[in-house]
């Protein structure tokens, strides 16, 4: 298994898919050191340290290259969420980008407003959730820009109450939420004035609906299945503004 996943990191270096190759080359690593330590031969053993020094160095030479880009603004990690794959909730894909020194944030998404009708689990839920995750820091986030589209019929009131009590909540923890809707907006994406740029294909709302309201994955995102979809991190000296 150590075999293949270095094989594999080593693929992805040759194609420049560098952050993918990295986890392989760690991943790698640690199961070669368990070999090690299950080898008695002392020649398999020399020769095994000689390899994992190898990769160690090129796992190395990786993460400098990717500080590099970061510091370049040059930076960029793709995450490809397959179906129904779990581990993914908003900390995971966040939490590493918000630095104590976000205070910005905005927030592109015309579909903060449709309703899954069979739990009456609003999308609009999503955008709140990630909401308590901006709170709870360790940024210290001010203000929050929002644009997305009305919601059709009957549902655009609903979905303004909804907007205007988040808008209230937030105030009370210090945070504005200025919010904006355009008819004709389709990109998704998120960035924060650290210069991050996350921008995943189907934004918030990548999650499956859960089988009922007391099963596993309802309150805990990180355990609750996904939709295919795609997930850009860029970092950029200048984040533009709505």
């Amino acid at each position: 298994a150590g075999a293949e996943t270095v094989k594999r990191a080593v693929q992805l270096d040759v194609a420049s898919r560098f952050q993918e190759s990295l986890v392989c080359y760690q991943e790698g690593i640690d199961l070669l050191l368990q070999v090690v330590k299950a080898t008695t031969d002392e020649e398999k053993k020399h020769r095994y340290r000689q390899k994992i020094s190898e990769y160690m160095t090129r796992a190395e030479d990786i993460k400098k290259h990717i500080e590099k880009e970061k510091q370049d603004g040059k930076y960029h990690k793709q995450i490809r969420i397959e179906e129904n794959a779990t581990g993914f909730g908003y900390e995971k894909l966040f939490q590493e980008y918000l630095t104590e020194i976000v205070s910005e944030v905005w927030v592109e998404d015309p579909y903060i407003r449709q309703v899954h009708q069979a739990i009456k689990l609003f999308q609009l839920y999503n955008f709140l959730r990630f909401c308590e995750l901006l709170v709870k820091g360790p940024c210290k986030v001010k203000t929050i820009h929002l644009l997305t589209s009305y919601d059709e019929g009957i549902g655009r009131s609903q979905q303004i109450t909804a907007l205007e009590e988040i808008k209230r909540s937030l105030s009370n923890y210090g945070v504005t939420l200025n919010i904006d809707f355009s008819s004709s907006i389709h990109d998704r994406e998120i960035r924060f004035n650290n210069g991050w740029m996350i921008k995943i294909g189907r934004g918030l709302d990548y999650f499956k609906k859960p089988q009922g309201r007391f099963s596993i994955g309802y309150c805990d995102f990180d355990l609750r299945p996904c939709h295919e979809t795609t997930v850009d991190v860029f970092h950029t000296k200048h984040t533009k503004k709505m």
